[in-house]
């Protein structure tokens, strides 16, 4: 434990204090020997990253437990299906870099639910790239995290309805292409049918009215 402190830059007294707590794991034990490892490190330095940032030791303890209650990455990847999105791996505090206060354990939690984020380890692993810089944008512009989410969640399922649609499609019509020649196709009438959707609604107040 006192190398463990000495190498976090913190007492012993406040090592102690996050066991009790809850915030740090059980060390390994041999005999009468504990031994902590690079994970005990990190998450020390973690929880100075949060406290600097203005995040209390409940709040911390919160998320703690919103991770430990999450999926692993490999279960959320399963058999590590190919897919166009890019994964990220983040720490919790550059996960709060991202979104600051909106970053609490409802949300975290929220979006371990979704799937929008996996555990590995210590840190964090967001499924998408897009999806991670979009939320962020819609954060900072003064849409609630909770709100994004739950969007989130409803676009989830019609994406989820759409893709069974086009599935269903290219199965019956094209059952020799390779999915990778369709899928953008099917991605382009889409993102075509959005952008009309979305024309129509942000400009409804815009202009003369249309029929």
């Amino acid at each position: 434990m006192e190398e463990l402190a000495s190498a976090a830059g913190v007492p012993v007294r406040t090592v102690r204090y996050y066991r009790e707590r809850g915030l740090l794991h059980p060390p390994r034990r041999e005999g009468r020997i504990a031994w902590y490892d690079e994970h005990h490190l990190a998450r020390l330095r973690t929880i100075a990253a949060l406290l600097e940032r203005g995040h209390t030791l409940n709040g911390i303890a919160d998320l703690a437990t919103a991770l430990e209650s999450g999926r692993e990455i490999s279960d959320v990847l399963g058999v590590a299906a190919p897919t166009e999105e890019t994964l990220v791996r983040l720490t919790p505090e550059e996960l709060a870099d991202y979104f600051e206060s909106e970053a609490t354990p409802e949300n975290l939690s929220q979006a371990l639910a979704i799937g929008y984020l996996a555990t590995d380890g210590d840190n964090l692993v967001h499924m998408s790239r897009r999806l991670l810089d979009a939320s962020s944008a819609l954060v900072h512009r003064g849409v609630p995290l909770s709100a994004v989410l739950a969007a989130g969640r409803e676009v989830r399922a019609h994406a989820d309805a759409l893709a069974t649609l086009f599935a269903g499609l290219l199965r019956t019509y094209t059952p020799d292409a390779a999915p990778g020649e369709l899928r953008p196709l099917a991605r382009s009438v889409v993102e075509a049918e959005l952008s009309l959707a979305l024309d129509h609604h942000l400009g409804a107040g815009e202009g003369p009215a249309r029929d």
